[in-house]
């Protein structure tokens, strides 16, 4: 594998992009954002990027900037095609849009993901050692891909502090939030169990972020901990 990660603007690769980034959400190869969100985002000096192996998309990742007080640049969508799934082509990815972002002034990057899909959890809040901030209760609405199927789409928002600032949990007591080993599958074989899981952490997890209690860390046998304040 010969992996190659850049920036693209042109409007050849940007519909490469957006085919490749449709066929990660839906059942076929078809566009997702559109390219001319894509060229408009990019002309605007936000964050596209294809990841190729050889000459081919295997990924990428659209990112654009918040308000210019925050610093910060948000990421809006990452992912790989099937065929390099546990190829460090994701972890690539998130490191090039680091220095890309550092590089343009940002402090920090922030994005949502799933908070019942545990190997998510890992990757976001373990290996790039982002920090939940808020619990969005179906922060998408209806989505009907082949990701999320019907599932209300609650999401965490995360933030990656590129400044490398160590964060310092509040004294209190620990508490634990279970997720499902693998909801995907879950999802497929019992839809009503899956279902119960999206209301309970929302219920436990939202709850406890909503009153206060901040991350500590993901532990993949047990779940997110944080740590209630005293």
């Amino acid at each position: 594998m010969t992996l190659e990660i850049r920036t693209v603007d042109g409007l050849a690769e940007l519909a490469a992009l957006d085919v490749v980034l449709g066929g990660i959400w839906h059942d076929g190869p078809a566009p997702l954002l559109g390219v001319e969100m894509l060229r408009a985002l990019a002309k605007a000096g936000n964050y596209i990027a294809a990841a190729y192996d050889d000459d081919a998309v295997v990924g990428g990742c659209v990112g654009f900037f918040g308000p210019p007080a925050e610093r910060e640049l948000h990421s809006h969508v990452a992912g790989v095609t099937r065929t390099v799934v546990g190829r460090g082509v994701g972890y690539a990815l998130k490191q090039h849009q680091r220095e890309w972002a550092l590089a343009h002034g940002a402090d920090a990057i922030t994005w949502t993901y799933d908070p019942l899909v545990a190997r998510n959890a890992h990757f976001n809040l373990v290996k790039l050692g982002a920090e939940p901030v808020e619990y969005l209760t179906d922060f998408y609405g209806p989505m009907h891909d082949v990701i999320n199927g019907d599932d209300p789409s609650d999401r965490l928002l995360v933030r990656w502090d590129l400044t490398g600032q160590p964060r310092e949990a509040p004294e209190g007591e620990d508490v634990v939030v279970a997720v499902p080993a693998d909801i995907e599958s879950l999802r497929t074989h019992d839809p009503a169990a899956a279902a119960r899981w999206r209301l309970e952490v929302r219920d436990v997890l939202g709850g406890l972020m909503a009153s206060g209690a901040g991350f500590v860390r993901f532990d993949r046998a047990r779940g997110y901990v944080l740590r209630r304040p005293a």
